[in-house]
């Protein structure tokens, strides 16, 4: 197994509605990467298209991309496991580099959320849970999450100002992304004022402020072998650890009071593959879909112990000059959630920082950045690790 690198990254501005079409989306990450890598077209040997196929009109938009990005005829795979599905795309480019099998491999993550109305929206992320046992009920992304929250306040008396907190972080470093879908300052009147939108409830205790929002994007990784990387890339950022794992669909099978299983498991792999541990980590992108899947990823990671994840926002440890800042690039709160994008756009932010080119959210001196991506309610679980 040889040695396997982000040589480009790439990505679209997330937006709420775009005008094109989706291989129009799906290209401007595509092009910024291949520009980012310094390669061709023809240069690549394999390409991975990673989606949520319920929110997409076209029926295999793998082939469709292939076509229209000028790389036919090397195969073309699709890959899904919910919002964590560009991390699942660079685990099996990883593997495909690794194994000798291709040496130079595309990761497109794209959703054109927007094409469906938003109530179509939320009754496909309801059937993203069982659809015997809980999805008839109702359930949707909020109110699991919500669940989440309610359990960590009962268990560690976390509040609803250590949530704001983490919105708040957000809310500093969107206005520094232009890709990002919010761009705007907050204030913690946000949430204590009533007449305040980021202060109306959802699902108890999450207020608007504490949820993302859909967003339409797209966003590429190019992994390569070592030696293409070598004679490719000025600045090859290594792929040292991946970790991946899932949890039961249905809530009743789970323990609430312990974060998410699967990304908790899933870190213990990509530590013990990279040969690194919690405290080695210099900046973290995490799956922020909620200001308490934050808060989780935080104890699930190992940054905090259990119960003491607010400890690190309320002492500022996970801003830009903290001792592990997180989501510096405004996380899902800010940036929008394009839910096959996702994964590849944080991706991108921790291989910018690792280079030195994240500009001014970079962090000083990073050598080990890790991203945590999850799919659906904590179903999978993906952490990466990088280094440069």
């Amino acid at each position: 197994m040889g040695k396997v690198a982000i040589i480009g990254v790439g990505q679209s501005a997330f937006v709420r509605s775009y005008p094109g079409s989706i291989r129009e989306l799906a290209f401007e990450g595509f092009k910024e990467a291949v520009q980012d890598a310094g390669i061709a077209a023809a240069d690549i040997n394999a390409s991975v298209v990673c989606s949520a196929p319920e929110y997409d009109k076209q029926r295999s938009p793998s082939g469709v991309f292939a076509e229209y990005f000028g790389l036919n005829p090397q195969p073309t795979f699709y890959v899904e496991t919910l919002c964590s599905s560009s991390s699942t795309g660079v685990r099996l480019a990883y593997s495909l580099v690794a194994s000798g099998l291709h040496d130079v491999v595309a990761v497109i993550g794209f959703q054109k959320m927007s094409e469906i109305s938003s109530a179509e929206s939320q009754e496909r992320m309801g059937r993203g849970a069982d659809i015997q046992w809980e999805s008839p009920f109702g359930t949707m992304m909020p109110a699991y999450y919500a669940m989440y929250a309610q359990a960590h306040m009962a268990e560690y008396g976390t509040t609803l100002e250590d949530l704001a907190l983490i919105r708040l972080k957000s809310a500093a470093y969107g206005p520094m992304n232009d890709r990002a879908v919010f761009r705007k300052s907050l204030t913690m009147d946000h949430f204590t004022n009533p007449d305040q939108t980021m202060a109306n409830p959802v699902a108890s205790p999450l207020r608007v402020g504490d949820c993302c929002a859909n967003a339409d994007g797209s966003s590429c990784v190019i992994v390569a072998s070592e030696e293409k990387a070598k004679s490719f890339s000025a600045k090859p950022v290594w792929i040292m650890g991946l970790g991946a794992a899932t949890a039961s669909v249905n809530l009743a099978e789970r323990d609430l009071f312990t974060g998410l299983a699967a990304a908790k498991q899933a870190a213990d792999e990509a530590y013990k593959m990279a040969g690194v541990g919690p405290r080695d980590i210099d900046v973290a992108e995490v799956h922020d879909c909620f200001t308490i899947a934050e808060l989780m990823a935080y104890e699930n990671l190992g940054f905090a112990k259990p119960g003491e994840g607010r400890d690190l926002i309320q002492s500022r440890e996970t801003y830009l000059e903290g001792s592990i800042p997180v989501n510096v690039d405004g996380g899902l709160l800010s940036k929008g959630h394009p839910i096959g994008a996702t994964g590849g756009s944080q991706i991108r932010t921790v291989v910018k920082q690792l280079r030195g080119d994240a500009g001014e959210i970079q962090v000083k001196d990073p050598e080990i950045g890790l991203v945590h991506n999850i799919g659906g309610v904590g179903i999978y679980g993906n952490v990466t690790i990088l280094g440069r």
